[in-house]
């Protein structure tokens, strides 16, 4: 196994594990500003109406997007099983 092959791998499971989470994390983000943005002009500071909002957003977009990440786990761990025999000979 060489440190090039190392680093190969460690380099595209850093790329899933960033794109798994700004799937969730971008919605979230973006609904979070636009409540802020509303508490800031109504001047409105309940906690429960910052927080419900990203909890839904994000609940539906695990929804939506989540078949489309499981697929994506799947077929890294599938390719990674399959080079097994290449990394190690």
């Amino acid at each position: 196994m060489t440190p090039d092959s190392v680093v190969s791998i460690f380099q595209h499971a850093l790329e899933v594990i960033l794109v798994l989470t700004m799937i969730t994390l971008i919605p979230a983000l973006v609904v979070g500003l636009l409540v802020s943005m509303f508490q800031a002009a109504t001047q409105i500071n309940e906690m429960t109406l910052s927080f419900i909002p990203k909890l839904l957003v994000t609940l539906v977009t695990l929804m939506v997007a989540g078949p489309w990440m499981l697929r994506l786990i799947l077929e890294y761990t599938s390719r990674l099983i399959h080079d097994i025999p290449y990394v190690i000979g």
